[in-house]
């Protein structure tokens, strides 16, 4: 089946961002879907897309830890703590920091903190620098297992992202570990 949604250079990829729309792009291991977190709108069309519910709430992915500022209270987080997660950037490893009001609650989900990762994946890493935090999240729908290759992508979910931006996977095995930055627990194993 030909693929009919645009193939995006970053550039490209930040103007569809802006406009509201809801990409596929190559993440650390598998293939992800990411939007505006800030978009209200984006965002409920992602979590649609992938029939997940909102109360899970969603990674935010970025290029520097600077962009997450606003977002998270490092100020809460014991002085040892707020050094392992930025010791572990960027890199593979997310982790659930405690949340400022201005981080959205459709991120948050039912959670007091969100779920951020500094991505040292060139694609990721170049969105985040020119956009800003980004939704990152498997583009798969819910129980299904992620994809790691385009051609794995769901043929449904491809069809109705707005783009797919040019690159590949990094390589990793599994997704990126989850752990909560106040008590260091593996959330995803």
């Amino acid at each position: 089946m030909p693929d009919a949604r645009p193939r995006l250079a970053i550039d490209d990829a930040v103007a569809r961002l802006r406009a509201g729309a809801v990409l596929a792009y190559p993440t650390e291991a598998v293939w992800g879907l990411g939007c505006d977190p800030f978009d209200a709108a984006s965002v409920d069309r992602l979590l649609a897309l992938k029939n997940r519910p909102s109360a899970k709430g969603m990674i935010l992915a970025v290029a520097a830890p600077g962009q997450l500022d606003t977002l998270v209270d490092w100020e809460a987080l014991p002085p040892a703590a707020r050094d392992a997660v930025l010791a572990s950037w960027p890199g593979p490893h997310t982790w659930i920091v405690p949340a400022l009001p201005r981080a959205p609650a459709w991120i948050r989900g039912a959670h007091d903190g969100v779920a951020v990762r500094c991505s040292a994946h060139p694609v990721v890493a170049a969105l985040c620098a020119a956009f800003g935090p980004l939704v990152s999240t498997s583009a798969n729908p819910t129980g299904a297992p992620p994809p790691r290759r385009l051609d794995d992508l769901d043929p449904t979910l491809r069809m109705a992202v707005d783009g797919i931006v040019e690159g590949e996977t990094g390589g990793l095995e599994r997704p990126t570990p989850i752990r909560d930055a106040r008590s260091g627990e593996d959330l995803r194993r």
